[in-house]
């Protein structure tokens, strides 16, 4: 596989989903995609192996089809409601009364100086600003004049069992992992333009099996948190409550369903199917409508309370963006604008060229973040370690340096 080749995985609850796109000076051009149910995974954790694994190879198989190419590594996303995500503060003296290179490797180190349960793993460690004696706002310092300096970072870790779940997954498909990134910092990438992460932006990822959050301002990152709630939780609804099964229920939630019953009209009807060979009803959309409100409304509520709860509810300067493939639902984005009283609007995947028009919906931001999150990573063939195999390589270096000393 070509380096100038880069693979999105988006290994989600209801799907999995590959894109394969093509760096180029211009910018990243879509050349393939492959899309499949997704039963291996639930709240965005992976509970049966063997299921997520055809389901990746089905996916891949089509992008490889569809782009011409053999995939051999991957950029993976997670999520789930085991990834946790903190602030952490960082101070060193300087040494040379200017900033280095190795000043700045040294700050970060002193931020990321934390205590990690090893049950946990830092999947990324993301620098929101530097501060040059008191002088905040700073994003790079190198070269800067000073005697001290602060480094202030978001630190998001995860489950262990759930990274090496992850990775398991993909090998097993015959996939390297290049990476693994947390799926709201990949659709950021794809959905967020540079003047919302400034003016301060509340990114929703409203997906099938969990709601991620991610809040930016002033260029980075403040805040990421993850909501065990989502589209599915909208099909079961619509499944009990019009007594249909949780098929069909899909099926009418994305034909007929609306997150705000105001905008529906009241002459509007729908078919419903019946279980265990029922004859269909025939129903008031309104009644859909009504099912679907007090959902959407209580996902939004719970993410308006996280972010009161997080202190970084007032940094919504330019709204709220709602991506994800749940965000496509009628009156989703109205009920934000309710719930959070900013603008809201759908975030749809930008700065891409190809097939645009297969990939500019809500659904594909992730997978599209994670093109374009692979394209700016600076290490291109660095594949992503979990703790065992940290541990594991520090040790056999620390033998091969034992060994020199001893010859």
């Amino acid at each position: 596989m070509s380096e100038k080749i880069i693979v999105g995985l988006d290994i989600g609850t209801t799907k999995i989903c590959a894109i394969v796109g093509e760096a180029r000076p211009e910018g990243v051009e879509i050349i393939g995609i492959g899309s499949h149910p997704s039963d291996g995974l639930r709240k965005g954790v992976v509970i049966n192996i063997e299921h997520t694994v055809n389901s990746i190879k089905e996916a891949i198989e089509e992008a490889e089809t569809m782009a011409g190419c053999e995939i051999s590594s991957v950029y993976a996303g997670i999520a789930g409601g085991h990834i946790k995500g903190f602030n952490s503060h960082g101070v060193i003296g300087l040494k040379e009364k200017e900033v280095t290179k190795k000043d700045i490797d040294r700050v970060i180190e002193a931020a990321r100086a934390v205590a990690i349960p090893m049950d946990r793993e830092v999947i990324h460690t993301l620098v929101q600003e530097f501060i040059v004696d008191n002088q905040d706002g700073i994003l790079d310092p190198l070269g800067m004049s000073g005697v001290r300096l602060e480094a202030k970072i978001h630190i998001v870790t995860g489950a262990v069992t759930s990274a090496q779940n992850i990775i398991k997954c993909a090998n097993r498909a015959g996939l390297d992992v290049h990476d693994i990134i947390l799926e709201s910092l990949a659709s950021s990438e794809a959905v967020l333009s540079r003047e919302e992460r400034n003016l301060g932006t509340a990114l929703i990822d409203f997906g099938g099996g969990t709601t991620d959050i991610a809040v930016f301002s002033r260029g980075s990152i403040k805040h990421t948190s993850i909501l065990s709630l989502g589209g599915e939780n909208l099909t079961y609804d619509i499944a009990i409550g019009l007594r249909t099964p949780k098929l069909e229920a899909e099926k009418i939630k994305i034909k007929y369903g609306c997150g705000l019953s105001a905008l529906i009209n009241k002459d509007e009807t729908i078919e419903v199917p019946g279980v265990g060979g029922r004859k269909p009803r025939v129903l008031s959309r309104q009644i859909l409508g009504e099912i679907l409100e007090p959902r959407v409304e209580e996902i939004f509520y719970l993410i308006y309370r996280e972010l009161i709860k997080s202190g970084y509810e007032d940094m919504m300067n330019s709204g709220v963006v709602v991506t994800g493939g749940s965000a496509e639902l009628p009156g989703v984005p109205e009920m934000a604008e309710q719930i959070f009283n900013t603008p809201s609007r759908v975030g749809y995947p930008q700065g891409i060229s190809g097939l645009v028009e297969i990939v500019n919906k809500p659904m594909y931001a992730t997978a599209v973040g994670l093109v374009l999150y692979g394209a700016k990573a600076s290490k291109v063939g660095k594949k992503f370690r979990i703790r065992d195999s940290n541990i594991f390589h520090r040790v056999m270096d620390r033998m091969k340096t034992w060994f020199k000393e001893v010859i």
